[in-house]
């Protein structure tokens, strides 16, 4: 397990308005032209379902590359959410934050990590961990510079 680093999420009224195009677009061209623009959409209400309870670390390691977390990445995390079977969360075990799927299997819960080079860990002692939260997005760049930059600016 690795230590992660917590980013505070800052609540905006402010909207943050993008374009939703209403077409599907193929992994190819052409482009979507403007005319086909159904809406704008409010990137804050997809990613800060609970604005107060809203936050994102910064992924340190590959245990969980399979679910394309990777090193560097941002998660969006919210605090507020109930973790359950299935759900990537974030995690307190034996002092240190890690990144897993929460998983129960046969009345025994475990976090799993998505990389077969790593082992899961078996929930014996609820009181053991601390769930800090659901992972609900992931942020990372295709073409690498400015998250990046950014979040070197912050080291």
């Amino acid at each position: 397990m690795r230590n992660i680093e917590l980013i505070r999420v800052t609540p905006t009224q402010t909207p943050f308005l993008l374009p939703l195009f209403n077409c599907r677009i193929p992994a190819g061209f052409p482009s979507p032209a403007s005319d086909h623009v159904d809406e704008l959409f409010d990137l804050n209400r997809l990613l800060l379902r609970h604005p107060d309870a809203t936050y994102l670390v910064r992924v340190s390691g590959e245990s969980m590359r399979d679910a394309e977390i990777h090193e560097g990445d941002l998660l969006g995390v919210d605090k507020q959410m109930e973790a359950d079977h299935g759900h990537i969360v974030v995690a307190v075990v034996e002092g240190e934050c890690t990144v897993k799927r929460l998983v129960c299997e046969h009345g025994t819960w475990w976090l799993k990590p998505e990389n077969p080079d790593y082992k899961p860990w078996e929930i014996v002692d609820a009181g053991a961990i601390k769930i800090w939260g659901v992972v609900t997005h992931v942020l990372h760049e295709i073409v690498p510079g400015k998250l990046a930059a950014l979040l070197r600016t912050r080291d």
